[in-house]
């Protein structure tokens, strides 16, 4: 079946979320992973709760506080690079292989976008700090309807844009839980497993597990 369009989630997915982390991991000291890997996590976290409550902030707000939570909880890293890092999330690196994926899907003539949690300020950055612009048509963020993944009306702003059926779509995350919202929504899914993860949602099975986009434009 011809896909009309390719959905990409953004950080994990396209964008390294550690690479923050990593560009000043010598000076931030031994703990720079874990505090990495807690940012990560706080920053998915606040996303869910701010959801349910019906209590919107911005990603970016919520990057900035999720920050400020991995650093009370890694007291060894060094506090006074928080802007540095902070300013490191604006242009984080992509993935090698993502520029020459997206440019060969692009020739299917699908349409080719992304559906992200970021605010659109971050994802504008993102984009033209990886050089993507011109490989995308669209890029949806969540700060349309002020909630977050894995709210079905999040997934619904792809196919409303292109008036096409969710299974029209197929879409790419790293993350299993968006994978099983976007899978629970309709969408042809492909989880980018990029770490080896164990499979969860088992109900909610991806169409596809690849350890990287590369295998991508042969699945159809």
């Amino acid at each position: 079946m011809s896909r009309a369009a390719y959905v990409f989630d953004a950080y994990g997915t396209l964008f390294d979320v550690h690479a923050a982390v990593r560009r000043h991991a010598e000076k931030l000291g031994p703990d720079s992973q874990r505090l990495s890997a807690l940012w990560r996590e706080k920053q998915l976290e606040y996303s869910w709760v701010r959801a349910l409550m019906g209590q919107y902030k911005d990603f970016w707000v919520l990057t900035q506080e999720a920050l400020d939570t991995a650093f009370a909880l890694v007291p060894s890293a060094d506090k006074s690079l928080k802007d540095d890092l902070l300013n490191a999330y604006w242009t984080l690196d992509c993935y090698p292989e993502v520029p020459e994926v997206l440019t060969q899907l692009k020739t299917t003539g699908a349409k080719m976008a992304i559906l992200s949690n970021g605010s659109p300020e971050m994802l504008d950055a993102a984009v033209k700090a990886a050089g993507l612009a011109d490989l995308l048509d669209d890029v949806f963020s969540v700060d349309e309807l002020k909630t977050y993944k894995t709210d079905p009306r999040v997934y619904e702003l792809a196919t409303f844009a292109y008036r096409v059926y969710p299974d029209a779509v197929s879409f790419q995350s790293s993350n299993r839980w968006d994978i099983a919202g976007a899978t629970a929504f309709g969408f042809r899914t492909v989880w980018m497993n990029r770490t080896g993860m164990p499979d969860e949602y088992l109900d909610l099975a991806p169409a596809a597990v690849l350890s990287d986009l590369t295998g991508l434009p042969g699945l159809g």
